[in-house]
């Protein structure tokens, strides 16, 4: 029962995820302002809550990606995604630091094995979507217009 609610949490947010980028990518102007201001609080506070966790302990270890018998020194992975997203990133002239990444679409008995995959640019990279969101209402977010 874990696995298939793991599984529909990280169907969720990949599909969060997918339906800003959409919004970023395809949205007009006054849309984009209004999904800014609601959206960019949100994420600012899931990125210092998911960094407070990944903060050195007293030895510099990471104590989120530590084990017992594996210690992790900081900055951990987390932190270094962290750094070149929103940092080295942002300072770019709009050419990407690293690939775009999409999940792996994977069955219910290997949920625990999801592997992400490079992204491929066209229309084809929109398949897969996760059930619980519907593609239509995606659309209505994006453009304004009521769904068909």
């Amino acid at each position: 029962m874990d696995q298939i609610l793991g599984q529909v949490l990280r169907n969720a947010v990949w599909e969060r995820l997918d339906m800003l980028s959409d919004l970023a990518n395809r949205a007009d102007e006054p849309s984009l302002v209004s999904v800014a201001r609601s959206e960019l609080p949100r994420l600012t506070d899931g990125w210092r809550e998911m960094l407070r966790s990944h903060e050195p302990d007293d030895r510099g270890d990471c104590p989120t990606c530590s084990t017992r018998w594996h210690k992790v020194k900081a900055p951990c992975t987390v932190w270094q995604v962290a750094h070149e997203h929103l940092v080295a990133g942002g300072l770019a002239t709009g050419q990407p630091t690293k690939r775009k990444y999409r999940r792996r679409t994977t069955s219910p008995a290997h949920a625990s094995t999801e592997t992400r995959v490079p992204e491929q640019s066209g229309p084809a990279e929109r398949t897969g979507r996760h059930a619980l969101v519907s593609q239509p209402a995606a659309q209505h977010a994006m453009t304004g217009s009521p769904a068909r």
